[in-house]
């Protein structure tokens, strides 16, 4: 008997290439008896639905199926920062959009996964919570986040990688909240507002969730108080690796190569881009001074 577990996707068309990247990750770490009912919100400038690329993933694997869900013009009127499109507010919707479930999985699509999620889905209880994330020991976010989100900066969490009670977020009509305060300025626009009407009701999750680019930081720092042995084993060895900053197929990053690694184990596998990217960067590389290039080896060989 198999074990559904509901995972929302939002992208537009210029994320295509690396949510099909993400999708064979996710499929390829499913256990025998997990099936991934996916649901992808986009709106009415998207091509990609009709392109039939993600669907290609049915050649390898039978443990999934695809819905598109059109959110027409929401968001419309949403502010943007930081060339952050506003396909990133989409997950606000999901209490109203997709109600086949009461408790969803959402991921951003620069995401690897190294494990199953059917563990963590079932024993997350979510009762007294809107939802669960991932948040940081330390961050530079601390000042601006007791400024204007008002919150204790420990409890402020990544909202790339999150579990939602979307029963209790329809019940306490969250949606018109998030819509209001979208239209706001805020600097780190979805992800603010998620913190900021969920506060008080939000659980925390194990780093490995959520591997971003602070973690990456703790955790190459060998003499970090923050995590323990087997925290660091976890997120090393099977660690959801979420790239919030630079993206790996466009520049050097954290974990770069694990992305790249499952570049090539995917069906969307191109020799030519590839080789493309590698070539480029490799003539960059030279083209940096000594010190530089020793920095970037340097961080490379103990960041993994």
């Amino acid at each position: 008997m198999s074990t559904i577990i509901p995972i929302v996707f939002c992208f537009d068309d210029n994320l295509l290439m690396p949510a099909g990247i993400c999708l064979n990750s996710l499929l390829l770490h499913a256990n025998k008896d997990t099936f991934y009912d996916i649901f992808i919100l986009h709106d009415y400038r998207s091509s990609f639905p009709s392109s039939n690329h993600l669907e290609r993933l049915h050649e390898v694997y039978s443990n999934f199926k695809i819905h598109y869900r059109n959110i027409g013009n929401s968001f419309d009127n949403a502010f943007e920062i930081r060339g952050i499109t506003k396909a990133a507010y989409y997950r606000l919707l999901i209490p109203e959009v997709i109600k086949e479930y009461e408790k969803v999985f959402y991921f951003d699509v620069d995401i690897i996964f190294r494990s199953d999620l059917s563990k963590i889905y079932h024993e997350t209880n979510l009762d007294n919570f809107y939802v669960a994330g991932v948040a940081t020991p330390y961050t530079d976010l601390e000042t601006y986040v007791q400024k204007n989100i008002k919150m204790n900066p420990s409890g402020y969490i990544c909202s790339g990688t999150i579990l939602m009670n979307s029963k209790k977020m329809l019940e306490d009509q969250l949606v018109p909240q998030f819509k209001k305060e979208a239209e706001k300025e805020w600097k780190y626009q979805d992800q603010d507002v998620l913190n900021l009407v969920c506060k008080e009701r939000i659980k925390l999750l194990p780093p490995w969730f959520g591997v971003v680019g602070t973690v990456n930081e703790i955790v190459s720092n060998h003499d970090q108080e923050y995590y323990d042995t087997n925290t660091v084993n976890d997120i090393l060895n099977f660690g959801t690796i979420h790239y919030n900053g630079a993206k790996p197929w466009k520049s050097w990053c954290y974990n770069f190569d694990i992305w790249w690694e499952y570049y090539r184990k995917s069906i969307y596998f191109d020799q030519t881009f590839y080789f493309e990217f590698y070539h480029n960067k490799l003539v960059e590389l030279d083209n940096l001074p000594l010190i530089k290039r020793i920095k970037i080896l340097l961080r490379y060989f103990f960041v993994r």
